[in-house]
């Protein structure tokens, strides 16, 4: 038997710890993602190629793959996991930081190639007079580079908020679904409609929808 009753502090729990996972998700994602297209698009060499596969590998795996190799990563048997653990405390597996990071991961390359793109957009002897004007890298970044790239940094950071948003395989592996500690949108959705709770489903899935269909909107504004 289903139920199609909502309690609304109950549906408050996930949206909120989404919201906030995929906040800071987002940011760091399009820092690293912004910064690693602007340094690969400068440069030339052995191996760029197979570095560029590697960070839109997720875009091709499984999220369970994602989540599998991230815990074994981050995990308890792993220097990095350990190294974690004697910082913070603490493990970093089920914990909200480990859907912070799956979040990460699985948008970066989404991130990565929309900024790429719109680097590649940019004609470049622009910067070359601008160079032979005496103008430093560092003026180029700032005056030239960031204000042309406005709406490609706008369009990557809202396009890693909707995937992030979104995340369930790698973040039900690395974080676990544990109500008011890391159970977000994607998982909540999912227990609902395992133990029939068709209302509390039905309300997430409209939440998640929402913000995502506001995203997907944007992104198109900030594209045209």
């Amino acid at each position: 038997m289903t139920s199609i009753a909502i309690d609304w502090s109950e549906w408050l729990s996930p949206v909120f710890l989404s919201l906030k996972v995929t906040f800071f998700s987002s940011l760091l994602v399009l820092l690293a993602g912004g910064f690693s297209a602007w340094c690969l698009s400068r440069r030339t060499f052995i191996g760029k190629t197979l570095l560029e596969t590697a960070f839109l590998l997720p875009l091709a795996l499984p999220p369970t793959v994602v989540g599998f190799m991230l815990l074994v990563l981050l995990g308890r048997k792993s220097w990095i996991g350990r190294g974690i653990e004697w910082l913070f405390q603490q493990p970093v597996v089920f914990t909200w930081g480990a859907a912070v990071i799956a979040s990460f991961v699985v948008a970066f390359p989404l991130v990565y190639q929309t900024v790429k793109t719109g680097l590649s957009a940019i004609d470049r002897e622009v910067f070359d007079a601008a160079r032979s004007d005496g103008a430093s890298e560092k003026q180029l970044l700032f005056h030239m580079t960031l204000p042309l790239l406005r709406n490609s940094l706008a369009a990557a950071y809202l396009l890693g908020f909707a995937r992030g948003l979104g995340e369930f395989g790698a973040t039900l592996m690395i974080a676990g679904n544990i109500p008011h500690r890391t159970q977000t949108l994607p998982t909540a959705i999912y227990i609902a409609v395992e133990t029939g709770n068709t209302g509390m489903a039905w309300a997430w899935t409209i939440t998640i929808v929402a913000i995502s269909f506001a995203m997907m909107l944007a992104v198109h504004r900030f594209r045209d």
